[in-house]
């Protein structure tokens, strides 16, 4: 399926095609079982314009994020110390409880000293265990009846025999900028884009998948997460962030491409210096 999005904000990123099937593409990647990695490894892969296809499902989703943003229920629970453990690990640390601290000595072994100093002095992304579990609580978490999730350059997918459930582009601040006005260009609301504090797995997925069900879906801006960005610019090198289009919206923003700013001055302007910036 080719982008006319990609060749007309001159992305430097191939978009990417997140579908739901019970099957597994041959040759897929896909992380060993039961094995920390970030799924953003995967988006990075098959958006590398390499054709890399690379698959998930409940036992290969990488961390317990990473479970809970592809849509393979609340795997918070699986967390060390529980979904309690969790909420200390997002917020304060888990050396906050003596709970916490049992398990912290546990794991120390398995895990490595990396993730033991965050397990026990917390990555501080909230305040408090208390609001971790709110964030929780608002989170559309989500079982999904398929058994893989797929990342799949969207240049390999079959027009007619594939639907992506959501379509992920990578782009610089010029780009995004220009996504947002595809995305309000002809509808009466304006916040057809939202941007919620979530995990990067979580902005192209969960979040991503409740819009798609939505009757006007809205795309989702993300990588406001850290810890995502520093695992994409290991491989990618730039600053990127994520727009995660609904399939039916894509489809719609790249029906809207002709007529619009696109073809017009101030456009070409912005894009002009951009590559003077980079040259």
């Amino acid at each position: 399926m080719n982008s006319q999005m990609k060749t007309a904000l001159d992305l430097a990123y191939e978009p990417v095609a997140l579908l739901r099937s019970n099957d597994k593409p041959e040759g897929a990647r896909q992380f060993k079982e039961k094995r920390w990695g970030c799924v953003m490894f995967m988006l990075a892969a098959a958006a590398m314009g390499k054709g890399a296809t690379a698959v998930l499902d409940r036992t290969t989703y990488g961390c317990w994020g990473g479970g809970v943003g592809l849509g393979f229920g609340n795997q918070y629970v699986n967390f060390p110390g529980g979904q309690e453990g969790f909420c200390y690990f997002l917020s304060s640390g888990n050396d906050q409880w003596e709970t916490g601290r049992q398990v912290g000595e546990q794991i120390k072994p398995v895990f490595g000293d990396a993730f033991h100093d965050d397990f026990a002095k917390g990555e501080r992304y909230m305040q408090s265990p208390e609001l971790v579990q709110a964030f929780i609580d608002e989170l559309p978490i989500v079982d999904i009846p398929e058994k893989y999730v797929v990342f799949k350059p969207l240049s390999a997918v079959v027009e007619g025999d594939e639907k992506p459930e959501v379509v992920v582009l990578l782009g610089d601040m010029d780009q995004i900028a220009a996504l947002t006005i595809l995305a309000n260009y002809h509808h009466k609301t304006s916040d057809n884009v939202i941007f919620p504090f979530a995990a990067g797995c979580q902005s192209i997925g969960i979040h991503a998948f409740a819009e798609a069900r939505r009757g006007q879906p809205r795309a989702v801006l993300g990588l406001n997460d850290i810890s995502a960005r520093l695992a994409i610019k290991r491989i990618l090198k730039k600053d990127v962030m994520s727009f995660a289009a609904p399939y039916a919206l894509y489809l719609e923003m790249e029906a809207n491409l002709a007529g619009s700013f696109i073809e017009r001055n101030t456009w070409r302007q912005l894009r002009a210096l951009s590559e003077k910036k980079s040259s």
